[in-house]
């Protein structure tokens, strides 16, 4: 079922990049996005292309782009919002986690 009222927020820049890299990987399914132990914080982020949502999953869509969370993932992600930035120097996906108390410098990691 997709969440007509998502709590995880994906920018405009995230879902293209997000559909950039659906296409040039031939997957017509979604972006896995959720949290694993570990990292210098605590927890790091995880994200990957999948074919499908698993069935306990919220499932969101944004644009057409559909992102799958699994349940204990969305305990620390919800209210999170996904964004893109290119520069000079990196291109990198974003992320803005009410639910963080603590960041790593490189932002990949978080402590709940």
């Amino acid at each position: 079922m997709v969440d007509q009222n998502p709590m995880i927020d994906v920018t405009p820049h995230a879902v293209a990049r997000i559909r950039k890299l659906m296409d040039q990987h031939h997957c017509d399914g979604g972006l896995r996005l959720g949290v694993v132990g570990g990292g210098c914080s605590g927890m790091s982020y995880k994200f990957k292309l999948e074919s499908r949502a698993r069935p306990a999953d919220q499932v969101f869509e944004y644009d057409g782009i559909k992102v799958f969370v699994d349940p204990k993932s969305y305990a620390y992600l919800k209210g999170l919002t996904l964004d893109y930035t290119e520069s000079l120097m990196e291109s990198a996906f974003v992320f803005r986690n009410p639910n963080a108390k603590k960041h790593c410098s490189c932002g990949k990691s978080f402590l709940a």
